[in-house]
């Protein structure tokens, strides 16, 4: 294995994956470096879940080749599921069971020996430890997800796979679980994990944008957004929705996006004068006083303009 292969901890080639008639996978190309937290990115439908379940064997590709934690994917897979973790949308936990116990169950399955002292340690690091008697089904959304956590790292795997980890939770247990997530990184441990989310996205190292099963741009969260061609103005207005409504007649729907108090417009051609026009048209339809003012392009308005490059407007990635 050279240098740089053995820097990845994943790496895809025109991998491909379909179901009957629909390619859910189409040529998914990806490296994931060792001890990041690397981001796939996109609605629902856009392949995210497909790719994990691919990357951790439990789906056989069409077509394309990998590698995870250097084992051929396709050839190796048996050997490749001591070393990583899964945490899916739906992890199985088992409701009559406590919390320790069911932290005990998932060391049985995966044949951890001497497992008590790695539980009190995930169980003090995952926050869990008062409520260690506590049975899972009477658990919050938010423990619940630690408690999957905690027992997705039971066996102290290499590499994570989570597929919409933080989907349901509150904002405050939110904010915990990344706050686990960035212990788990200090301690070299390779994350992947999907996410609808373009705020989440934000941190992880690196991303890659997907939709219709294809990478549409990859990088880090900067790189990405310094990606986006033209120049981004925030129009300012008494009333944004009528505002937008005003605005929306006779214009791509990727120009023009309404965050809720916030209004984003997008010139491809850099062309100040077309914000400069759309707040004139405001002003004379009497819905000012209306300014815009340039401003730096977030995750989620690059995604938006590369569906409307690609003639895509059914879709959005949600805020």
């Amino acid at each position: 294995m050279d240098e740089k292969a053995s820097e990845l901890a994943i790496t895809t080639r025109g991998l491909v994956k379909k179901f009957a008639a629909k390619v859910a996978i189409d040529g998914l190309d990806l490296d994931v470096r060792r001890g990041e937290m690397f981001g796939l990115v996109g609605p629902d439908g856009a392949g995210k879940s497909t790719a994990i379940r691919l990357l951790c064997g439990l789906l056989k590709p069409e077509g394309g080749a990998a590698r995870v934690l250097g084992y051929d994917l396709f050839r190796e897979s048996a050997a490749l599921k001591q070393h990583i973790g899964y945490l899916s949308q739906n992890f199985t936990l088992y409701g009559d069971l406590t919390i320790d116990e069911n932290i005990e169950f998932f060391a049985e399955l995966h044949s951890v020996g001497n497992w008590q002292a790695r539980r009190d340690d995930l169980l003090a690091f995952t926050r869990l430890t008062p409520f260690r008697r506590r049975l899972a089904g009477a658990l919050s959304g938010g423990m619940k997800k630690k408690l999957a956590l905690a027992c997705t790292l039971i066996h102290t795997p290499q590499l994570i796979f989570l597929d919409e980890p933080s989907t349901g939770v509150d904002p405050v247990s939110r904010g915990e679980f990344w706050s686990i997530l960035s212990g788990i990184l200090a301690q070299g441990v390779t994350i992947l994990m999907t996410t609808p989310y373009l705020d989440e996205a934000e941190r992880c190292h690196r991303v890659a944008l997907l939709h219709r099963g294809r990478v549409m741009r990859s990088g880090t969260p900067a790189e990405i957004r310094a990606g986006l061609p033209g120049k981004l103005y925030r129009l300012d207005a008494p009333d944004l929705p009528v505002a937008y409504r005003a605005l929306a007649v006779g214009r791509p729907v990727e120009q023009l996006v309404l965050y809720g108090d916030r209004l984003h417009f997008w010139s491809p051609a850099g062309a100040e004068a077309e914000a400069r026009a759309a707040a004139a048209q405001l002003d004379a339809a009497g819905l000012g006083p209306a300014r815009f003012q340039e401003i730096s392009p977030s995750l989620e308005d690059v995604f938006i303009g590369l569906l409307g490059a690609e003639g895509v407007h059914d879709e959005q990635s949600k805020s």
